[in-house]
């Protein structure tokens, strides 16, 4: 790591209020970007370019749902050359949406496209390196030269944006960081960002401003750490605030890739980074807008709530000199029975509005009673704890979830659960829990009457904190790491409620954005996320509550922080697509969902091929018309693998690696 080299840890204007950040305004045909302009919206097209009709089509179904820009792939030049038919067809039928053209490996497609619409996206992975997996070590000499291969390739087509005002995006991929990079600084978020500062710094030796900038990847975690350190790098460079493109590239479909996309895009949003997003699902691009525009409708011209009021200025101070957010680090707890230290964040489920409580209804969070063997299974997203408020389970529980209940309800009968205390109770009553007291704090709970307790504290204590202020994520943030700066190194678990009102996606969304924000920082060693107001009919609340649970564990699994499911990292499609992703998606999900922490990758295409999926334990990448290569993490298994057969031969190789376990029965009943 080069950590060594910053000179502070600052990337956002504030860590403890809402403030976009300032960035100089890129004109992208008639829709600027950036500067005092909205959050913008995009998406990409999945048809084939050289389809002028098809290609149209889609693209408006996608401005008609709100689509501010939209990307085409152009491969070659034969493409390149078709966006000209496809803008003027657009034109026509009286649509004048910016088309910005996505190159990757073809300096001279982008050249021509160039002239042609409002934008180019380039690799700078790719666009002059090449990407073999090879160790090389350079001298400064010869990192010079391979630098000067850059400049050459690229001022032309500076020279052409400039004279014909086109705008250009030096968009980083994690996953194809070129073989230079990489020796150098790291397959990592520092090799990202120089990555794409080597194209920025000869953009303005050029006087060339017209950029835009993203550091895409599939891994969250890795994705946040790079945007925030790009923003750092620039300014530590003095070189322009340029304004940034958001994106988690290959999220997936469904509510995994939502709460995953909202789990990078949102955490960046909060700290006012980002002037631009994409969420990348595999579905057809018009349904990825509605879901964006759902991350961004906070952050209108509206939201300027500044709380700052509330933190004391050694708060202030704590957050914006204390926090590294460039590389994931644990907070350090002590640990109180398994929640804490090492152990992974834990989930606790509100059950505390279900009336006369059944066996069948803890299948809501994971939980199946099997009257046949007179025992409870369970499944990889069972939670750790159920809330009951002041009620009782009237039945034995299963082996491995605990109860809690309020401390009325608890002191009657200590034995079978914990107790769940306000403020005021744990100041006043000295009969606690040896074992484990949960303590509910609001953020403005914490005073110094309560830090002074908390430093003293002997007993086993849990800390639940919770907030109403809109900027959920910097007032925990803030609160908890004021907590560590007093050395209380108790276990945080983060509590949200949000309304019932709330459609499942944007409660899911903004739970992304508030808990996995925090997941990403390291702070947290468990959630609960709930309702203020559940439904009136008992198997409507079930329901509820499952959600929630599959939420929470979703949010986990996106931060990184417990891997309880197969993750799959799949594109959203474009026009380099050789097989329909959604099916194929499908189909491998089907087969192989049960299959606890195995990353699968599943790629339209050699561009989002090896390099894309470097996160990933195998790939299933189309590589010709019906033929599939599969990798084993980068490397080539087996070549031109028929469709029929691919999805066989991919379970064999996961079989021969010995991470294959068959379905169990409690599966199939919960399927």
């Amino acid at each position: 790591m080069f950590t060594e080299k910053l000179q502070n840890f600052l990337y956002a204007p504030s860590l403890t209020s809402y403030q976009r950040r300032k960035t100089i305004e890129v004109q992208i045909g008639d829709v600027p970007l950036g500067g005092n302009n909205p959050i913008r919206v995009q998406s990409m097209t999945t048809t084939n370019t050289m389809d002028t009709i098809a290609t149209v089509e889609q693209s408006i179904r996608m401005i008609e749902a709100g689509c501010e820009y939209v990307r085409i792939t152009a491969p070659s030049i034969k493409e390149a050359e078709n966006l000209k038919n496809i803008r003027a067809e657009l034109r026509k039928r009286g649509y004048n949406t910016p088309i910005i053209a996505d190159i990757h490996f073809t300096p001279n497609a982008a050249e021509i496209a160039a002239r042609l619409v409002e934008k180019v996206r380039i690799n700078p992975g790719n666009y002059v390196d090449k990407k073999r997996f090879q160790v090389i070590e350079y001298t400064d000499a010869e990192y010079e030269e391979e630098i000067q291969k850059i400049r050459d390739k690229f001022i032309p087509l500076l020279k052409i944006c400039k004279e014909y005002g086109t705008a250009i995006r030096i968009g980083t991929n994690h996953g194809s960081l070129s073989d230079r990079i990489v020796n150098r600084y790291g397959d990592n978020p520092w090799g990202m960002v120089e990555s794409a500062l080597e194209f920025v710094r000869i953009c303005e030796e050029m006087n060339f401003y017209n950029v835009v900038i993203s550091m895409k990847s599939s891994n969250p975690q890795v994705m946040v750490q790079a945007y925030r350190l790009l923003v750092n790098r620039l300014e530590a460079e003095k070189l322009k605030p340029y304004p940034l493109h958001l994106g988690v590239t290959e999220a997936g479909d469904g509510e995994d890739g939502r709460i995953k996309s909202a789990v990078g895009i949102g955490t960046l949003l909060e700290d006012g980074l980002g002037d631009t997003i994409r969420v990348s699902l595999t579905e057809e691009p018009e349904f990825e807008i509605p879901v964006a525009r759902k991350l961004v409708e906070k952050y209108t011209q509206q939201y300027t709530y500044n709380p700052s009021a509330n933190f004391s200025q050694r708060e202030r101070i704590i957050v914006d000199t204390t926090f590294n957010p460039f590389q994931y680090k644990k907070r350090p707890t002590c640990e109180v029975l398994n929640i804490g230290k090492d152990n992974v964040p834990r989930v606790i489920i509100d059950f505390s509005q279900i009336q006369d409580i059944q066996m069948s209804d803890f299948k809501a969070f994971g939980y199946t009673y099997l009257p046949l063997t007179d025992k409870w299974g369970s499944n990889d997203t069972a939670a750790d704890f159920v809330y009951l408020g002041n009620q009782a389970v009237p039945f034995m529980m299963p082996n491995g979830l605990k109860a809690i209940q309020d401390y009325g309800a608890w002191i009657k009968e200590p034995v079978k659960s914990y107790p769940m205390l306000s403020r005021e109770q744990y100041l006043n009553f000295d009969n606690l829990s040896e074992e484990l007291n949960f303590l509910v704090l609001s953020d403005a709970d914490i005073c110094e009457k309560l830090l002074e307790h908390l430093r003293k504290e002997t007993k086993p204590c849990v800390l639940v904190l919770e907030t109403k202020m809109p900027n959920a994520l910097q007032t925990l943030r803030a609160r908890i790491l004021l907590l560590q700066s007093e050395g209380i190194y108790l276990p945080v678990v983060i509590k949200r409620s949000y309304s019932q009102n709330l459609d499942t996606e944007t409660l899911q969304l903004r739970a992304a954005t508030d808990v996995g924000g925090l997941l990403i920082d390291g702070l947290g060693d468990g959630v609960l996320i709930c309702l203020d107001k559940y439904a009136d009919s008992k198997n409507e609340t079930l329901q509820q509550i499952k959600m929630l649970n599959s939420t929470a564990f979703g949010i986990l699994q996106a931060a990184r922080t417990r891997m309880t499911r197969t993750e799959y990292i799949s594109c959203p499609s474009c026009g380099r697509t050789l097989f329909d992703l959604q099916e194929t998606t499908a189909m491998i999900r089907k087969r192989t969902d049960h299959l606890k922490g195995v990353k699968i990758a599943i790629m339209g295409c050699i561009v989002n091929g090896p390099g894309e999926m470097a996160d990933a334990d195998y790939g299933y990448v189309g590589s010709g018309k019906d033929r599939i290569t599969l990798y084993r993490g980068q490397n080539i298994v087996k070549k031109n693998v028929p469709t029929h057969r691919a999805v066989d031969e991919l379970i064999e190789l996961i079989k021969e690696d010995n991470r294959w376990i068959e379905p169990t029965i409690l599966s199939e009943v919960e399927s």
